[in-house]
């Protein structure tokens, strides 16, 4: 926890509300680029960035601390768009054989995964849009905010090896869409 930040949270909870503007500024385009990521609309992803630093603001007397700053107002952001997205939920579930689940290898998905191959980005980019909200979450705070799995965990409030066999499964998720869309 940065121990200017800790200060900012005295001033604000001491009443210069104004001080808040530092969490915003320094926050709201991490925030806003997950909820996008999890709801796939800016303009609703914009209102939800809103109430996520309005829950934030209101309950800010009891953050506590045990986590960044960035942590909890993450937990705040996924929690809000999860919230948002079950009440509109007519999300369909990607279901793969068990069998072909299981013989994959993890070689084989990370050479795929990991190619720079432009058609394999395309590809790549496509089957990370079919994810779940929840999982295309994971990715963005993982991948590219670079959260560490602790920090997953504590965000999701999941532990730690939870986050991670969720994390194996996106990968091998991924692949096998990868996979379907290449032999289409």
């Amino acid at each position: 926890m940065k121990t200017n930040e800790l200060h900012i949270i005295a001033q604000v909870l001491g009443g210069k509300t104004e001080a808040f503007s530092y969490f915003m500024d320094t926050y709201g385009q991490q925030v806003f680029h997950l909820i996008v990521r999890m709801v796939g609309s800016e303009e609703d992803a914009e209102e939800l960035t809103q109430d996520t630093f309005m829950k934030a603001f209101s309950h800010l007397s009891s953050f506590c601390g045990n986590s960044s700053f960035s942590t909890w107002i993450y937990r705040i952001a996924y929690n809000t768009a999860l919230s948002a997205l079950r009440k509109h939920s007519t999300e369909e579930v990607l279901t793969f054989d068990e069998g072909v689940w299981e013989r994959l290898s993890d070689t084989e998905i990370d050479e795929s995964l990991d190619s720079e191959e432009e058609s394999r980005i395309e590809r790549l980019q496509h089957a990370i849009r079919q994810l779940s909200p929840e999982e295309q979450a994971l990715l963005t705070l993982f991948y590219e905010e670079g959260k560490t799995v602790a920090e997953l965990a504590e965000i999701v409030k999941q532990t730690e090896n939870n986050v991670k066999v969720k994390l194996h499964r996106i990968r091998k998720k991924l692949y096998l869409l990868m996979k379907e869309e290449e032999n289409k």
